[in-house]
Parts: C-alpha cells; sequence; structure tokens
C-alpha cells in the first residue's frame, strides 16, 4: 500500500462532518512536524484549522484544502460503510474519498518527498487546512487568511486539492471561479379576502413583472475566461396555506453566478432600480459567498501544465467552472491559486470513491509542481 493510500484510508476513517476535524490535521500536523515543518494550530470557535510550514524565508507556496466532509445521507443506501474506507475493483470509497481527503493525503505525501530529499530548498512550503469549507465557511479559510494577513505573512502560489477533474486525472485544472452574489428579498402587500381583492395588494401579483424583467436580463457576455452571468431564483414562499387567504408577505431567495466583466456594485443597483421601477414595497438584503477571481497566466499555471504534461503526459485544459471555493479567500490577497484534484463524478454522492491508481500520480504531480516553482 502507498503512502498516499494508507494517509488517505486513515483520514477517511475518521468521521468528519462540518465542523468536526476529528483528530484529522494533529494526523498531518505529527506527520509533517517530524521532517521538520512548524504548526500552528489556530481554532475559530468550533472550527479547526491548522497553517503549518516547512523554510522561512523566500517565496511562498501553500497547499489548502478541507478535512470536513457533506453528510453521508441515508447510510442504508451505501454498498460500505462510508466511515470505514474500502476497496473495490481498484476504487477506495468513503465519505470524503474524493473531496478532499486524497487530495490532502497526496499533498502531504508530496512534501514529505519533496523536503526529504531537498532539505534547504528555496522559499516556504506551507498547508492551510480546515475544517468549515462545506459549511458556513466562516471560521475557516478566512479567519486563517486574517491571521496571515495580522502577521503580514503574503501567499505566492496556492494550490487548493479540490477534486477538478472532470473524466480523468488533470484533464481539467481550475484557474478560477465565478463570484457568488446572494439576495433575500420581501415584498410586502395587503392580507385579504380572495372574494375582496380591492381590499387588499396582492405581493405575488404586484411582483409577477419585476420577476419576468429580472429573468429575462441579459446580465453580460461573459469572457474568455468565464461565461456570462448567470441568475436564478432558488426559493419562492407566500401565503398561510389556505386557497382563500391573500398573502401579505412574498420572500424570494436567489442567486447570481457572476464573471469578471460584472461587478457586486453593478447587479446590485440594477436590481434594486428595477425594484423602484416597479413601485415595489420591499425588504432587500445581500449576502456575497465570493468575489470572482482569475489566474490565467503565470509561474504557477504554467509549473502546473508542465508538471501534468511531463507526469501523466497530457494538454489539461482550463476552466472556471462549478461552485465555489476557498479560493475565493486566498486570491484576493494577491495569491496565484489554482485547484488541481481527483476526479469529481462521485463528489457529495452516496458510494462517493476515488482511483486508488490516481493517488500516487496525483502525488507526483503535486511534487513535481514544488519542485518547479522552488529548486534552486
Amino acid at each position: 500500500m502507498s503512502e498516499t493510500l494508507k494517509l488517505t484510508t486513515e483520514l477517511v476513517n475518521k468521521k468528519t462532518p462540518t465542523p468536526d476535524d476529528n483528530g484529522c490535521q494533529k494526523l498531518i500536523a505529527d506527520r509533517l512536524s517530524k521532517i521538520g515543518f512548524t504548526p500552528k494550530h489556530l481554532r475559530f470557535e468550533d472550527v479547526d484549522n491548522l497553517w503549518i510550514t516547512h523554510g522561512s524565508s523566500g517565496p511562498l507556496f501553500v497547499f489548502a484544502g478541507h478535512t470536513d466532509t457533506v453528510p453521508v445521507g441515508p447510510i442504508e443506501k451505501w454498498n460500505t460503510n462510508p466511515y470505514k474506507a474500502e476497496i473495490k475493483e481498484g476504487k477506495l470509497y468513503g465519505r470524503g474519498a474524493a473531496d478532499m481527503k486524497s487530495g490532502i493525503a497526496a499533498m502531504v505525501t508530496a512534501a514529505e518527498r519533496y523536503v526529504q530529499k531537498n532539505p534547504d530548498h528555496n522559499g516556504t512550503i506551507a498547508f492551510l487546512i480546515t475544517s468549515d469549507e462545506e459549511g458556513p465557511s466562516i471560521n475557516g479559510t478566512t479567519k486563517v487568511i486574517n491571521y496571515l494577513n495580522e502577521n503580514k505573512i503574503k501567499i505566492d502560489w496556492c494550490v487548493l486539492g479540490e477534486p477538478s477533474s472532470n473524466k480523468k486525472l488533470a484533464d481539467i485544472i481550475r484557474i478560477g471561479r465565478r463570484g457568488s452574489l446572494n439576495g433575500i428579498l420581501k415584498i410586502n402587500g395587503i392580507q385579504g379576502h380572495v372574494a375582496y381583492p380591492e381590499k387588499a395588494k396582492n405581493p405575488i401579483h404586484e411582483a409577477a413583472h419585476f420577476l419576468n424583467e429580472l429573468i429575462s436580463v441579459k446580465w453580460d457576455q461573459g469572457n474568455d475566461s468565464f461565461p456570462p452571468t448567470s441568475f436564478q431564483i432558488s426559493n419562492i414562499n407566500a401565503g398561510t396555506g389556505a386557497d382563500n387567504v391573500i398573502p401579505d408577505t412574498l420572500n424570494i431567495l436567489f442567486n447570481f453566478r457572476y464573471s469578471t466583466e460584472t461587478s457586486q456594485d453593478e447587479l446590485e443597483n440594477k436590481v434594486e432600480s428595477m425594484l423602484k421601477k416597479y413601485n415595489l414595497n420591499y425588504e432587500l438584503k445581500w449576502k456575497l459567498s465570493g468575489a470572482p477571481f482569475l489566474t490565467n497566466s503565470g509561474l504557477l499555471v504554467d509549473a502546473t501544465t508542465a508538471a501534468i504534461e511531463e507526469i501523466i503526459g497530457i494538454k489539461t485544459v482550463y476552466s472556471t467552472g462549478g461552485g465555489t471555493s476557498d479560493g475565493r479567500f486566498i486570491a484576493p490577497s494577491g495569491a496565484e491559486v489554482i485547484e488541481l484534484g481527483v476526479v469529481n463524478e462521485t463528489i457529495h454522492k452516496i458510494n462517493e470513491c476515488v482511483n486508488v491508481d490516481d493517488l500516487e500520480t496525483l502525488s507526483n504531480i503535486y511534487e513535481k509542481i514544488i519542485e518547479k516553482l522552488l529548486s534552486k
């Protein structure tokens, strides 16, 4: 059993629904400390975070990831115990196998090999590991970045081990992500009997033309790196459940996934101008999950592309697709950020699994990236 497979198995065997780390970070820190890494455990409320470094000068290269997982769902629908790693037909099954305990294991073994071969390497190698990525993402990576900023520690390059691959290992790397902006909208009306609409004001009817225009807007055309900005209503509710009562409020949740062609302010101003255009009595709160970020060129992208081609002989494809990741907290500091990990076909699903043969290959790619960036 390879070291990467062994460590993946140990991590999967630990039950870690957000925000429970359950000793994963201690396991990682203990391994890396044996080869000279210096750990800093950062706990914010109920979230465990690990910042651990080797070296003290020069450019700072960071591996980032998370030990927490989403819930397993109906456990009886799994073909294996989701909290006990099991290998079947070349795949390792278990919650977190793909997202993203295998990525963390590959990062750790890559760093171990590189440091053992190059104990006096140029620059600094670090790990930023959190147990709050799948949940609120309030006390995880964003708090660690605040800590680094306060201590004037600047990340130059960051590789997130998120499962970026599509059909086969490293066929896609993420070089950025769209922004995510949420709106919580309440349209106020006047409750009444459905037989006397003249004595009431139906907020659903009032909002109908506004909603129709909102879903018809072309927000931008996108660009070479991002698709056009998209708008989706995720929830609408109103009324008491009775069929003879006009509701007094209409509640709407919606989301923008937006490109670098449009700003948060532009989206907010456009929506609010439309609300005023239709003379609606409304309350609106905005919540930014993350601004868009992009690393479409630079030393990290070049090193990653070359490493993939050297190790497995394919030309990877750059993408900004998918949901948000903790890269949204790291990129604003000026770091080059990419995401490279295992195939994402089974993430967040029952019977989540990862190809065993991919684990050591991924670790070798990670090691090659470090080598290209930090070797003297």
